[in-house]
């Protein structure tokens, strides 16, 4: 189990005291460093602040990428470096921000979440990133090392590919685009499950079905609590423009504007299937229920005559039908037989023993 610093740690600090806020998900952290043009390509890994102290970039696009976020020394020396506010620097260590973006004059930072889909424990999980775009640079600050950005790195290493080619304005739409597409594969592995459990409600329903169906749901609002506001940040991205955006890069953030409308789309219809089979578990239960009720009721039925008549003839009086003949016990017993019968022959053609 991971070690959480509680929100009350920062109880009484003063604003941008650097406290790290969240689950420690990383033994060491590090940084990477990814310097390129069109022409050339440059990789450097920092494991210490000291490290990375002499280094000067060479190249016009500059993307820092931060594993770990529970050493305060290492967000303060970027800080240093790339003149940020304090506050930026708090909500980075902050690892339970909703997404968000705040415009600081040279820089926009941007909060948004990564979800991954467990398949073994059959949950969500998310890891905070936090984005800084800047005029040249990117910065990228990761709670642990999940290999999530790959695919840019792999882009980026590729000569004369179109990343390569455009700013750090294209960079940072890429690894948007990277963290948006996450939602649709997780959304496809919460919609085959719901499915599945769709077709196990509609055959053998069971209780153990219900907390499976709360669990998906508290699945998919984590997912719309974030995907929400992450509509109105990527909105606010095409909005801010120039001189973050050039207007080569503003139709690809309107590609992840959709993108994120069609998630939107999509965990809405997941949670209204839900719903619905919560209710088709309900109403089954209340069916199930229903029936061995009336089951219950017709076997009572069919014995209540064999009690009223074995009642009436048990009474203590001295005169009484039936009582001196010696056929009398057989009679009574005919009786409630044939009663019985005649129950049952009813209640079979009204269906009700089916």
């Amino acid at each position: 189990m991971t070690k959480r610093k509680p929100r009350s740690a920062k109880t009484g600090l003063p604003p941008g005291a650097l406290i790290h806020v969240g689950e420690r998900k990383t033994d060491q952290p590090y940084v990477t460093l990814v310097e390129y043009g069109p022409e050339q390509l440059v990789e450097i890994r920092f494991d210490s602040v000291a490290a990375s102290r002499d280094h000067t970039p060479t190249q016009p696009v500059l993307w820092l990428n931060v594993y770990g976020l529970h050493e305060p020394a290492v967000l303060a020396e970027i800080g240093r470096r790339f003149n940020l506010h304090p506050l930026v620097l708090e909500d980075i260590l902050n690892t339970e921000q909703r997404p968000k973006i705040d415009d600081y004059g040279d820089y926009l930072y941007l909060v948004a979440r990564f979800f991954t889909y467990d398949s073994q424990c059959l949950g969500v999980g998310s890891e905070q990133v936090s984005l800084i775009i800047g005029r040249g640079f990117v910065l990228s600050f990761q709670e642990r090392p999940t290999g999530n950005f790959d695919p840019v790195r792999e882009h980026l290493r590729q000569s004369g590919s179109q990343i390569r080619k455009l700013g750090a304005d294209y960079l940072a739409y890429a690894l948007l685009d990277v963290m948006v597409d996450r939602y649709f594969t997780v959304l496809e592995q919460i919609a085959d499950r719901t499915e599945s459990l769709e077709d196990q409600l509609m055959h053998h329903p069971g209780a153990h079905m219900l907390q499976t169906l709360h669990q998906l749901k508290r699945e998919t609002l984590t997912l719309r609590r974030t995907v929400w506001p992450l509509r109105e940040v990527v909105n606010q991205l095409i909005r801010a423009g120039e001189p973050f955006f050039q207007p080569a890069t503003q139709p690809y953030l309107r590609d992840i504007y959709d993108h994120t409308v069609h998630v939107i789309e999509s965990l809405e219809a997941i949670r209204d299937l839900l719903a619905g089979m919560l209710d088709l578990y309900l109403s089954s239960v209340s069916n199930r229920l229903n029936q061995e009720v009336r089951a219950l009721t017709v076997v009572a039925v069919i014995f209540m005559p064999a009690t009223l008549i074995s009642g009436i003839f048990g009474m203590n009086f001295h005169i009484m039908p039936l009582l001196d003949n010696p056929a009398g016990f057989l009679l009574a017993l005919g009786m409630m037989v044939m009663i019985a019968a005649v129950l049952g022959v009813a209640f079979w053609r009204r269906r009700w023993l089916e």
